[in-house]
């Protein structure tokens, strides 16, 4: 039998040694021929397409040298032939293998960035929407300006009547007693105002609490009568304490033509809630003044309002010369001050602050069925421009005064009227 590998005859031994061998040598280690699986690679790369490693010896028949001839190790064992191992093969990206534990897929960036921005941008509307109906469903829609009789024609641009209430809703003895409210009963208006917004710049004017007005017919709000028009001359504020916000409505409309589109209110308790609510607003008070009905106590200068403050601030008015023609103007000043804070990056772009912001207001306020959010929204951002300089603040227009009551200059208020009618510029000045 031929004992060499096939394709080796007696002519290819050459000397040997033993087993009849002439040689005086010991036989090297037999070696099977290198079997080439592909083109040959580079010098030193393995891998596919390299040559099969050099085989082991076959001295006891079993694929390795017991007597330790040629430290030689195939690579088998360790998978190096083959990719494993630390001197394996790594597929470059285009022969991506899941199995070979150290590839891993390239980032698509682009694409991680798309969904990022769709996810953030869904949560914003989802909270959007969310916030928006939370909202609407705090607003208290309590004045129906449908059961004002004889209304004048609406103009260009939106008119809004906020009111100032004395209300002590929701306040107990000790608040009336902190806030030096009193504790008188029912309802009465400490401040009237009108603000028009228009394309022309916007309008606050301010309707002194002792306006003599004429108190016309009008429907009663509760019981629907028909209370027919006596001639009878009282203070603005009496009109709001014989009948509420519709008859104030209706005795403005009367008396200056003016037509009222949204109406808002609030009390007492509120206002103090939204100014502390909102981290208190910053104002520049021109000269120090104390009275000891409304509490205020307050020195020249830039200063910081709490609600506590800001309410004695709005309210005082025994401490002037001037007495309700300063207290509103002191009222508008600082409404436009509380509108610009409520509007800065800091409180809208703040949840922890915006939120109780927008609580504490909508709680308190009290506005007209048709009343929304984007017009609430809109009478904000004008009381926050008349603040900036874009717009004109004012009193109504006063010729003198008969009886305590003050008396409104009617050709200058003619002219006002005609002006917002007309969504012009205002050229009046107040008192």
């Amino acid at each position: 039998m031929n004992d060499w590998p096939q394709g080796w005859s007696d002519d290819n031994r050459g000397p040997r040694y033993g087993r009849g061998s002439g040689g005086a040598q010991p036989e090297g280690a037999r070696v099977m021929r290198q079997v080439q699986r592909g083109p040959a690679g580079p010098p030193g790369q393995r891998g596919y397409g390299a040559g099969v490693p050099q085989q082991p010896s076959y001295v006891d028949g079993q694929g390795h040298d017991d007597a330790g001839y040629g430290e030689y190790d195939s690579g088998y064992n360790t998978g190096q032939v083959y990719g494993g191992g630390h001197g394996g093969f790594v597929p470059n990206d285009n022969d991506a293998d899941p199995d070979v534990g150290r590839y891993r897929p390239r980032p698509n960036w682009r694409r991680r960035i798309k969904w990022t921005a769709i996810t953030v941008a869904g949560v914003l509307i989802i909270t959007s929407v969310a916030t928006y109906f939370w909202a609407d469903s705090k607003l208290r829609r309590e004045v129906d300006l449908s059961k004002v009789i004889d209304r004048p024609e609406s103009g260009s641009g939106t008119n809004y009547l906020i009111v100032g209430s004395d209300s002590r809703e929701g306040m107990s003895k000790a608040d009336e007693k902190k806030l030096h409210t009193g504790g008188a009963q029912g309802k009465r208006t400490d401040s009237m105002m009108i603000l028009h917004v228009g394309d022309n710049g916007d309008t606050l004017i301010s309707l002194p609490r002792d306006s003599d007005v004429e108190v016309p017919s009008y429907k009663g709000s509760t019981s629907g009568k028909i209370y027919p028009a006596k001639g009878r001359h009282e203070k603005l504020n009496a009109a709001y304490a014989e009948d509420g916000p519709t008859l104030l409505v209706r005795t403005i409309e009367y008396n200056t033509g003016l037509h009222i589109d949204h109406y808002v209110e609030i009390g007492f308790q509120g206002f103090a809630n939204i100014v502390d609510a909102v981290g208190g607003v910053d104002i520049d008070i021109d000269k120090g003044f104390k009275d000891k009905w409304s509490g205020a106590d307050f020195k020249a200068g830039k200063q910081t309002l709490n609600g506590q403050q800001a309410l004695a601030f709005v309210r005082t008015r025994h401490a002037f010369a001037t007495s309700d023609l300063q207290r509103t103007k002191n009222q508008q000043k600082f409404l436009a001050a509380l509108a610009h804070q409520v509007a800065t990056p800091s409180t809208v772009l703040n949840p922890f602050k915006l939120y109780p912001t927008m609580g504490a207001g909508l709680d308190s306020l009290i506005v007209d069925k048709d009343m929304g959010l984007w017009d609430l929204a809109s009478m904000f951002w004008a009381m926050k421009g008349v603040n900036s300089g874009d717009g004109t603040s004012m009193n109504m227009p006063i010729s003198g005064s008969t009886g305590g009551n003050l008396v409104w200059d009617k050709a200058k208020v003619k002219t006002l009227v005609s002006q917002l009618k007309n969504d012009e510029k205002v050229t009046i000045t107040g008192n």
